[in-house]
């Protein structure tokens, strides 16, 4: 799958991967990759490194 990231993107799909397969807490990974500790928290638990869809699910 293409992956279009902006160009300050801190988690990249190789910098997720390293969370995931890290054994670090996720204090320490948001200190190591400069994210929050929930972004490192939640890219710990997720089973994929691709992104979740954003379009809206619910109509208006």
């Amino acid at each position: 799958m293409y992956v279009k990231l902006h160009q300050n993107a801190r988690t990249t799909p190789a910098v997720r991967r390293e969370i995931q397969a890290s054994s670090l807490s996720a204090s320490q990974l948001a200190a190591r990759y400069g994210i929050g500790k929930a972004t490192a928290l939640k890219w710990k638990k997720r089973d994929s490194i691709e992104d979740l869809s954003h379009t809206p699910h619910t109509f208006n």
